[in-house]
């Protein structure tokens, strides 16, 4: 299916990448204990999420989306119910394994980049490969590839506090993609950025999943999860919608329509 111009084709589009189950959980429960009391922080979440997709996982704060993140991305254990990691159930797994399938099939982007200020934008991208292994040479060659892979190829010597918030996050993007994940999960990726900095960075999202990677993203802002071809609606630890986004908003050529918009007035002002 080919794009118009203000519809991104999505990998679920080509070939029926989406039919191919990659995390599937099942009556999903969480429960954590504040003092004495009990807070169910997920209550029987069922959900299955496809190889290809982008799905934005929306909800106000408390609604237990970043538990559910965090529990498919292997951070956590669930009180009861199961999460299946491309065939494999994580319950099951030990630390160790559970550590091994974060770093082979698992890319982390949080809302405030957690960058380590003293090194370069170089090797904080490489830092996902230095106990691998990998010489020095491979990791500051593949870590300069995407760098490049995220727009940043010039700024690879660069100190986090030397870039602005936009080229951080980026960073922070080309880290998670470093061990080639086969699903990215951004935490509220653009809570710290301004408008079109967020409209930058899913650009980038929706060419990733062009490209084939499949990505979920929390997000409380509906402007935010209007570029995701699915969208996932928690609350009080449940989900309440689980609808297709038909038309999902171009993030590209919106850009595209600011900055020109933005040298129109120039021009008109000069």
């Amino acid at each position: 299916m080919t794009a118009d111009n203000n519809r991104p084709e999505s990998a679920s589009e080509t070939g029926g990448a989406a039919k191919i189950p990659l995390i599937i959980a099942r009556n999903l429960a969480k429960t954590y204990m504040m003092g004495k009391n009990p807070v169910n922080a997920l209550r029987g979440i069922s959900l299955t999420l496809y190889k290809g997709e982008f799905a934005a996982i929306m909800g106000p704060s408390g609604s237990g989306k970043s538990t559910f993140m965090n529990l498919i991305g292997c951070l956590d254990q669930p009180t009861s119910g199961s999460v299946i990691l491309n065939g494999s159930e994580t319950a099951k797994m030990t630390s160790d394994q559970l550590a091994a399938t974060r770093s082979a099939f698992i890319g982390f982007v949080f809302q405030g980049f957690n960058l380590l200020q003293r090194i370069t934008a170089l090797r904080n991208v490489a830092l996902p490969m230095v106990y691998q292994g990998i010489s020095q040479t491979e990791r500051e060659q593949k870590a300069q590839k995407y760098l490049e892979i995220v727009g940043l190829g010039q700024r690879a010597q660069h100190r986090p506090i030397e870039l602005s918030g936009g080229q951080q996050q980026r960073v922070a993007i080309a880290r998670a993609l470093i061990n080639n994940p086969v699903i990215l999960l951004a935490d509220e990726p653009t809570g710290n950025l301004d408008s079109r900095t967020s409209m930058e960075i899913m650009a980038l999202f929706q060419a990733l999943n062009r490209r084939g990677l499949t990505i979920a993203l929390v997000t409380h802002e509906p402007d935010i999860a209007a570029y995701a071809g699915r969208h996932i609606a928690f609350h009080d630890g449940k989900i309440i919608q689980d609808d297709i986004n038909v038309n999902p908003r171009n993030a590209a050529a919106e850009l595209q329509q600011r900055i020109h918009e933005s040298q129109a007035e120039k021009n008109n002002g000069s």
